[in-house]
């Protein structure tokens, strides 16, 4: 053959090959499939590894909107569907960093994925990478804004909190000189004073505490501790209101528990609980403290025979200043501060307290924690997952009540 003959065949054959590349990427778009996956992309190099050690999520995409690159962060996120950007906000970010060429820096709020209503506040920044790519870089802004949002509630709160004594004890100060020629009044007067400022002290002393269990090294050093030995001075601090309002308080389960942890913390964790259940007892009433050992977990359940707590409260009783009954609350005096002081006390020993209740019939609070090993722990304390026994034990105690 001769050569333009071969010329003319080879052009032709390149024109079959190009024309069913081409038809091939056509027919792969009808199908819905993304060109990316036909055409390998690949990043500059030492961005792919700079995103495998990224600890914030970080994600690389092409112009076609697809992810060529992401961080382990940004999968653990949930910012990436399918190869592709899962939220329309990051989509126009990228897209406007593209057309103008200038990084954008953004707040976006997104839900964590598709069945979700958790909402993750995220500081965005797009930039290009190359003349080719998009790098976008999030950090996840969600648990500083939860400590924010904290931080302001509880101000608001503690303010609130403090006003109340407060303005009592001015106010009976300024009635006290007007009744000076009437020792009746200025008795009744200096009574109200001091039920006032023990509250007020009170008020003070459980937000020291509270202070002092969200400390990083609130318990830094914890030692073997008899749990029989915490239990009793729990009961003790509590006889005297028991007495008074009629109520009998009642022990029992198994001897010789140990547990690693801060004994004065733990004494006033079961004593918040004691007291509590006291508070909430009708006259003639019964309060029960029991200590149960299973697969390595210490368990110390509180049961009343009170009122009972609604099934949508169950789960705020442990929120600061949170009262079921706000009037109730502050004509027993309870400051709100109670079972946040229990919750955040059990946490620091790596356990957990739950609550069982029956409106009408009373309520079972729970304290689990970790049995105590032959040798001392070091760094944090965990609790073995047994799920079992805390539903086990409530049953039982549901029984008991009614």
């Amino acid at each position: 053959m001769d050569s333009p003959w071969l010329v003319l065949a080879a052009l032709l054959l390149g024109l079959v090959i190009g024309s069913g590349f081409a038809i091939g990427l056509i027919a792969a778009a009808r199908r819905g499939e993304r060109i990316a996956t036909v055409v390998a992309p690949s990043v500059p190099d030492g961005v792919s590894q700079v995103l495998d050690a990224l600890e914030s999520a970080g994600i690389v995409v092409d112009p076609s909107g697809n992810v060529v690159k992401a961080s382990p962060g940004a999968l653990a996120l949930g910012l990436i569907r399918d190869g592709m950007l899962a939220h329309p906000e990051f989509v126009s970010l990228a897209d406007r960093v593209r057309d103008g060429g200038e990084p954008v820096t953004e707040d976006i709020d997104i839900v964590r994925g598709r069945f979700s209503d958790v909402v993750l506040h995220l500081g965005v920044r797009g930039a290009r990478l190359g003349t080719r790519y998009v790098l976008l870089l999030a950090t996840d802004h969600t648990e500083s804004r939860r400590l924010d949002e904290v931080r302001r509630d509880f101000i608001a709160n503690i303010s609130h909190e403090l006003k109340t004594p407060i303005g009592a004890v001015g106010l009976l100060a300024e009635a006290l000189e007007p009744a000076a020629d009437d020792p009746d009044q200025v008795r009744r007067f200096a009574a109200r004073l001091g039920t006032e400022a023990s509250r007020l002290a009170r008020l003070t002393g459980e937000i020291i505490d509270l202070s002092r269990l969200q400390a990083a090294d609130a318990l830094n050093q914890p030692e073997l501790l008899d749990v029989d030995r915490v239990v009793a001075a729990a009961l003790d601090q509590n006889r005297v209101a028991a007495d008074a309002g009629g109520v009998t308080l009642v022990s029992a389960g198994d001897e010789g528990a140990r547990v690693y942890g801060d004994e004065a913390l733990l004494v006033v964790a079961v004593h918040n609980l004691i007291s509590n259940a006291i508070t909430y007892s009708p006259p003639r009433g019964r309060v029960g403290v029991g200590i149960s050992r299973k697969n390595g977990v210490i368990e110390i359940a509180v049961t009343d025979q009170g009122p009972g707590i609604p099934e949508e409260d169950r789960e705020r009783v442990f929120e600061r200043f949170f009262r079921i009954d706000q009037a109730r609350s502050r004509n027993t005096g309870g400051t709100g501060l109670g079972l946040s002081i229990v919750k955040h006390t059990i946490q620091n020993h790596g356990g957990e307290v739950k609550v069982w209740s029956l409106v009408g019939k009373g309520s079972t609070f729970t304290i689990r924690l970790p049995e105590a090993s032959e040798k001392p722990l070091t760094g944090q304390i965990r609790l073995p997952v047994d799920t079992d026994s805390v539903s086990d034990s409530n049953t039982e105690r549901e029984d008991s009540i009614r």
